[in-house]
């Protein structure tokens, strides 16, 4: 009988530079986007003012001390009303790792600090054609119907 390693979560602090480096490793496989999120990769210092951030949450999955999964999450502040929603920018679980329940225990793991953070929604963005994370976010949450448009920054 084999026993699987214990999976932990846990929300990286500015002294996870390494973690998140791995967190990027884990994304860069996952995206098939290997050169996005590894040829210019930011420096220690930059991540770890990111990571001592009150609106970036960075949450990794670990097993035997390795990152298999992770989420990197922003908290915006509303003007509104006193509030925040946290926008989960990136999610992924390594392939070797996929259906062991780890990105749903992640976004578990994100609510509890939604919540304390006193936030009202988390939402996400997911591509038509990713059957597997339109599955897990209808399972965790509410579809709304939009459109996303990237407006180009002048130069």
């Amino acid at each position: 009988m084999t026993t699987r390693a214990v999976t932990i979560i846990r929300q990286l602090a500015p002294e996870d530079v390494a973690l998140m480096q791995g967190l990027l490793t884990v994304f860069g496989k996952a995206f098939d986007e290997v050169e996005t999120y590894g040829k210019a990769r930011p420096r220690e210092a930059y991540l770890e003012r990111l990571l001592s951030s009150d609106y970036f949450i960075a949450l990794v999955a670990l097993k035997d001390g390795k990152v298999v999964g992770g989420i990197a999450a922003y908290e915006l502040q509303k003007f509104e009303q006193e509030r925040s929603e946290i926008y989960i920018y990136d999610l992924a679980v390594a392939a070797a790792h996929r259906r062991e329940g780890i990105a749903t225990a992640l976004i578990q793991e994100l609510r509890k600090i939604a919540s304390a953070r006193g936030a009202y929604v988390i939402f996400v963005q997911a591509d038509l054609v990713d059957a597997p994370a339109l599955a897990l976010y209808a399972k965790l949450g509410t579809r709304e119907h939009v459109l996303h448009f990237d407006i180009n920054v002048l130069q």
